[in-house]
């Protein structure tokens, strides 16, 4: 009886992550290029301060639904001197379990059933899944051909039902940077119709050839419509752990707290003891990491570079992703599983971010260090010839 009662989840892509893992289980030996996080683990800091939070006992109690008073002015320090995002009147932090609870919060806050979000495609999976589960309508909203925003066509798909506008710079899949001049037209555009600009910025410290980052939360009069995302997964090898935060408006506060007590309380105390610690490693930390990953990066580069003739590989300055567009007629979930069987490599099909016209490969390069990714692309550029040219 019960298999006939439907959900939501019905309507919700099931994540591609487990799907692929599976795939590599079965086949030992397998290199994968396909999950998004670094190969490195936290700084040393942030386990040398957890005896803080074991030597209170209070620590294992509930703290306060936003995140503990050391992590709040910490990060408040770190937006202001990264992000040039100042904590005022009007808007304030919350810490979350990952950046992607800050957006279901957001997402919960801002909507009634029925609402409509516009998503930039190729989309973050997520973002998608999310929005689907709070009982509301994604609109799909196509980048050109380098995967830039297009804010006219933004402007074009907004309707009375429109609560937001996603944008995620450095992005996942594609890891293109978002210029200045669109973010801040996104922005003003939200603005003008009193509608929400949610800027996932998970990867705001992974840009490369000398771009920097830009955080809409820092253009001038955008505290009162801007919802910014941020985490610890990639940056500081915190995956596990747990820990994002967002910036919002005042008047949200109360709506995520509703969200975050209902289905969390509080975000993990020894993870924001850990939080803390990491926020105070040297700035070495970072820049050594990060340049290692732009050296992994390069190597991956010109090993791509290869399949011009069957591929088209937009220049990506973020994140730790190359997105390829495979000039076949093959499904692509279809050429994965092959990549797999037949040439031990894995990446992630681009139907799961919404990409359905024509094959594309997420390639993701920051889990790995160089030599084990230097195998891998070199089985996936002599997989993608043998099976592209081949057939």
């Amino acid at each position: 009886m019960y298999n006939n009662l439907i959900s939501r989840m019905e309507a919700v892509q099931s994540p591609i992550i487990p799907v692929v893992g599976e795939l590599i289980k079965n086949s030992p030996g397998t290199i994968s290029l396909g999950q998004g996080v670094v190969h490195y683990s936290p700084p040393p800091e942030a386990i040398e301060i957890l005896p803080k939070f074991l030597n209170d006992a209070t620590n294992h109690l509930y703290k306060a639904v936003v995140g503990i008073p050391q992590l709040l002015t910490a990060l408040t320090t770190k937006l202001s001197t990264f992000n040039n995002i100042e904590i005022n009147e009007e808007n304030c932090i919350v810490v979350t379990a990952g950046s992607n609870m800050g957006f279901m919060n957001a997402i919960l806050a801002i909507t009634s059933l029925g609402d409509e979000i516009i998503l930039n495609t190729p989309y973050y999976f997520n973002h998608e899944m999310a929005i689907k589960m709070a009982g509301c309508q994604p609109i799909l909203v196509e980048t050109d051909v380098n995967y830039q925003l297009l804010p006219e066509a933004i402007a074009q798909a907004i309707t009375p039902k429109t609560r937001a506008v996603i944008t995620i710079s450095p992005n996942n899949p594609t890891g293109v940077v978002y210029s200045q001049t669109a973010l801040q037209q996104v922005n003003e555009i939200c603005r003008n119709h009193g509608i929400y600009h949610i800027s996932d910025e998970a990867y705001e410290y992974f840009t490369y050839a000398g771009v920097k980052h830009i955080s809409p939360g820092a253009f001038p009069d955008s505290s009162q419509h801007t919802i910014s995302l941020f985490s610890l997964s990639k940056a500081y090898g915190f995956a596990s752990w747990r820990i994002g935060y967002m910036v919002i408006p005042q008047h949200l506060l109360g709506a995520v707290k509703k969200v975050q007590d209902t289905i969390l309380i509080c975000p993990p105390v020894i993870s924001q003891y850990a939080a803390v610690g990491a926020l105070s490693a040297t700035a070495d930390y970072l820049t050594d990491h990060i340049r290692a990953i732009a050296q992994v990066r390069q190597v991956v580069l010109d090993a791509l570079n290869e399949l011009q003739d069957i591929c088209t590989i937009t220049p990506a300055n973020g994140a730790f992703y190359f997105f390829l567009k495979v000039n076949t007629d093959m499904n692509d979930l279809e050429l994965v599983k092959k990549l797999i069987q037949e040439y031990k490599v894995a990446v992630i099909p681009g139907n799961t971010f919404g990409m359905e016209k024509g094959c594309y490969l997420r390639v993701a390069y920051g889990a790995l260090q160089q030599d084990a990714a230097k195998a891998g692309i070199e089985r996936l550029v002599t997989g993608l010839k043998g099976l592209i040219i081949n057939n």
